[in-house]
């Protein structure tokens, strides 16, 4: 796997083709995700789209080097404001479209609001803590001390047992329960914003409160009988949305105007 040294360490990535003339796909995993754990879906997506993509894995996750820094509160927007557009400035990757799943669509909301970007795809975000988040990862936490998912994430993860109690440590340490993104948020890209009806991680209050954040256009996807990954259960119908979406000409209107303030 193609390795690039940053600041922090090295990250895995890889660059799809696509069309240079296009504003590339950026893949911002989840909390537990990767690289790997995306499967075949930015795959399919880049060529459903035509549009050249770039997925990796964050510190501490997949095959990239480990996170140096401690994690806090405030590691989305430390990745949002830091570490993502120093990768797309080392890549030259301009005004990208941020595919992000979980944590990895704060972090595209978040990045959206002071960075340019074309438009944003925001798959299960979370903008606050919500009681629903801490049982969906106590919940998360009996399944890895029980095995399945411990042998889940060992399948995609150097460090499985890190990933998991970095994640899982911050999210339910009494620190967070106040955690918040909704007054950072001020974004004016075009946002499609999609989560299951059946989400274990965060109820649809999480999707009004991303609509009230944007600025511009703002659409919604509610998959049925869908649980935290609407890309993985119905990939079919994500990638037909987001084709959708980046083709309208509410979207592509947005082009030569600033995506973020």
């Amino acid at each position: 796997m193609p390795v690039i040294t940053m600041r922090n360490g090295p990250l895995e990535h890889v660059v799809i083709d696509g069309d240079p003339d296009l504003s590339p796909l950026v893949f911002l995993h989840g909390g537990l995700g990767c690289l790997a754990a995306w499967g075949r879906f930015p795959a399919r997506l880049a060529a459903a789209t035509g549009r050249r993509a770039l997925v990796y894995s964050r510190h501490g996750h997949g095959g990239s080097g480990p996170d140096p820094l401690p994690r806090t509160v405030r590691y989305m927007q430390e990745h949002a404001h830091g570490v993502l557009p120093d990768l797309l400035d080392v890549l030259d990757m301009r005004r990208p479209v941020l595919v992000g799943h979980s944590d990895g669509a704060s972090m595209a909301l978040l990045h959206a609001s002071a960075h340019p970007v074309e438009a944003v795809v925001a798959m299960g975000p979370h903008l606050y803590f919500e009681e629903e988040n801490r049982r969906g990862i106590e919940n998360a936490r009996a399944s890895y001390e029980a095995g399945p998912l411990a042998r889940k994430l060992a399948m995609v993860h150097d460090d499985p047992r890190g990933v998991f109690d970095r994640w899982s440590g911050v999210w339910l340490s009494p620190a967070f329960r106040d955690w918040s993104i909704e007054d950072e948020l001020h974004v004016t890209a075009p946002v499609l914003a999609i989560q299951g009806d059946e989400d274990e991680y965060g109820t649809m209050a999480q999707v009004d409160a991303a609509e009230r954040a944007v600025d511009g256009p703002f659409e919604r996807l509610v998959p049925e009988g869908c649980d935290h990954y609407p890309h993985l259960v119905r990939p079919d119908l994500v990638v037909d949305a987001v084709r959708g979406f980046l083709a309208s000409p509410r979207t592509a209107g947005t082009r030569t105007a600033g995506a973020g303030r």
